[in-house]
């Protein structure tokens, strides 16, 4: 049974959005074709009449939570205000929502150049927004204090899932948002 455009962009959709989660959650050789397919409510055989591989799928579901963490980041108006909500303990448990930097940093350190665009791309743009976020220095001085803060932040937050110890958990995010959500000259 033929599909229309409308419900075939829909069953995308549905694809990308499922793979976005469980790409963060899982990690991207943790989750196979199969399991996006089931979380979207789709057949497996479908998947390669959307996508050309699991690669560029996940190239899109990186785009998809990049430009969500991005709109919600936009909303805030300080570095405090930024370090708050991505160093939140919300943030920490809810890792397929979550940043997807720091889900899947490690895992796109390991691919290809061309399927490290998406994510080198979507870390530029948080660089430039922290930058933008930080009011004292020259433009160089803040672009330097937006790098390092928005790495101690991923770093944080994924000291933070990785540890076993909930206190200790809570201690590193503690010690990040006092470091990294202040303007320092």
């Amino acid at each position: 049974m033929r599909v229309s455009r409308q419900e075939a962009a829909e069953n995308r959709e549905r694809i990308v959005e499922a793979a976005s989660r469980l790409f963060r959650d899982k990690g991207l050789d943790g989750v196979g074709v199969d399991a996006i397919m089931k979380e979207a409510g789709l057949t497996h055989g479908g998947f390669y009449g959307h996508f050309a591989s699991k690669d560029a799928l996940a190239a899109e579901a990186t785009q998809l939570a990049i430009e969500r963490s991005r709109a919600v980041q936009n909303r805030l108006t300080s570095l405090g205000e930024l370090a708050e909500s991505y160093l939140s303990p919300r943030h920490r448990a809810d890792r397929a929502n979550g940043c997807p930097v720091a889900a899947l940093g490690s895992d796109f350190a390991r691919r290809s150049g061309s399927e490290r665009k998406v994510l080198t791309a979507g870390i530029a743009r948080q660089i430039d927004r922290i930058a933008e976020l930080l009011k004292r220095g020259t433009a160089a001085g803040r672009r330097r204090r937006a790098i390092v803060a928005y790495a101690g932040m991923v770093g944080a937050l994924t000291l933070s899932r990785a540890v076993g110890d909930p206190a200790l958990a809570r201690e590193i995010l503690a010690a990040a948002k006092e470091t990294f959500g202040k303007e320092t000259a």
